[in-house]
């Protein structure tokens, strides 16, 4: 099976924005830089691509130029957290200098659109009961951080 690398394209904020992750999140690293050469489309020196890696998920940041870096909401990057203390870091260190949105979602100072939420929501929205489901989406849809507690009570109908 061939080896799947999400790619992001950013105008000239690659290797800053890889930066900034892999100072979020744990197990992560820089694996190399590469730089435009002569001829380009960039000046040469500019840092072309940065290889890094999130918790072991490989990842490529190109500076492309001003044609890239318009990310939009149609692909998002999803954390899976486990703890209210974890969705409160992520969302805050990842939407500083961006903005946060509804339901878990928040645009990163680069405009990459990110989904911080708890496993047990997508558990929550598949109950086979639809009374309880609803009142998950109900309550997550009225949230920016999503929180836990919020959720589990709106699940359990207090």
């Amino acid at each position: 099976m061939p080896m799947i690398t999400t790619f992001l394209a950013y105008d000239h904020q690659a290797e800053e924005a890889a930066r900034l992750y892999v100072s979020i999140f744990r197990n992560s690293k820089i694996n190399g830089i590469t730089r435009y050469g002569d001829g380009a489309p960039m000046p040469k020196g500019t840092v072309m691509t940065v290889a890094f890696e999130l918790d072991g998920r490989e990842f490529i940041a190109l500076n492309g130029g001003p044609y890239f870096g318009k990310f939009s909401e149609s692909v998002s990057l999803s954390v899976d957290c486990t703890t209210q203390a974890e969705i409160d870091e992520f969302s805050a260190r990842l939407s500083e200098g961006g903005e946060q949105g509804p339901c878990g979602w928040l645009k990163d100072r680069f405009g990459v659109s990110w989904q911080v939420n708890p496993g047990i929501l997508g558990k929550m929205l598949a109950d086979p009961d639809p009374v309880k489901s609803k009142r998950v989406f109900s309550a997550m849809i009225q949230m920016k951080t999503i929180s836990i507690e919020g959720l589990q009570r709106a699940y359990e109908g207090r």
